[in-house]
């Protein structure tokens, strides 16, 4: 698990309390002891000698650099008192909350609307888990900020349904396979290639139009992250504009919800 915390993402953090401003020296005291954070430059108030709030925020964050699981635990807590003061709601602050979902991102990590956060990384597949399928779809639904880095994460969540499919009907390889295969046989098994459409039929010609776009869609987005390495980072191919970038990442949701739709009905669920 990456580990939240960097030095973009304290500093994104710290915004919100400088000049004394955001929630108390008693709330963010709690929300460090929440954390299990001990060992903490004690507060006193009215004390010349005590840390200001972002120096508190910072000194905390140093304890947990390393920490992933920690790092995760304050986060949270100091996310939790942000909610609680109203930030997240706050029309002045939104250029401020932004600049933290970004940094959050490129740690991958998700900032909802609330000001809460969500783990935006690879989907285990281990144990077959739908439920990891859809979180993240979710959460490609909610976080569209930061385009270049969320094209990786979109070819990610349609690799993982690809194989969830194939895992579901006992067509999983045991050996590597890469993106391409796994999506031609995944939609292969899903009757959802252009090629299994009976065009003679009335609405053939237009729905195998639509499958076709639907595989253009799947080709480029893992076309860009392999030739440009988005995903890795947040910068876009300069041929790329941020509002195409955005269109195909829903576009990449609506393809998965599509593949999973199509394959719980397949499989009696729908």
């Amino acid at each position: 698990m990456e580990n939240p915390i960097n030095g973009e993402v304290v500093a994104a953090l710290t915004v919100f309390v400088r000049g004394g401003s955001g929630p108390s020296h008693s709330s963010l005291t709690s929300a460090f002891l929440a954390a299990g954070i001990v060992g903490l430059t004690r507060y006193s108030s009215g004390s010349l000698d005590s840390l200001n709030k972002v120096d508190r925020i910072t000194e905390a964050a140093r304890k947990v650099w390393q920490q992933p699981t920690r790092g995760r635990r304050l986060v949270e807590e100091i996310l939790s008192i942000y909610r609680v003061a109203g930030i997240f709601g706050d029309p002045n602050l939104q250029m401020e909350v932004a600049s933290l979902r970004s940094a959050l991102l490129q740690r991958g990590w998700a900032l909802d609307t609330d000001g809460r956060l969500d783990r935006l990384g690879d989907i285990d597949l281990e144990v077959g888990d739908r439920q990891a399928l859809n979180d993240q779809l979710n959460r490609l639904r909610r976080n569209t900020e930061d385009a270049g880095l969320l094209l990786g994460t979109a070819k990610e969540l349609l690799e993982s349904v690809g194989k969830f499919v194939l895992e579901e009907n006992g067509r999983l390889p045991g050996r590597r396979i890469d993106m391409p295969e796994v999506m031609t046989v995944s939609m292969e098994t899903l009757g959802i290639m252009p090629v299994q459409v009976d065009a003679s039929t009335e609405g053939g010609k237009q729905l195998r139009k639509v499958y076709q776009a639907v595989r253009t869609v799947v080709d480029a987005i893992n076309e860009l992250r392999n030739d440009h390495g988005t995903g890795h980072g947040r910068t876009l191919p300069s041929g790329v504009s941020v509002e195409a970038a955005r269109f195909m990442i829903r576009q990449a949701t609506m393809v998965a919800e599509m593949m999973l739709a199509t394959h719980d009905r397949q499989m009696g669920r729908a």
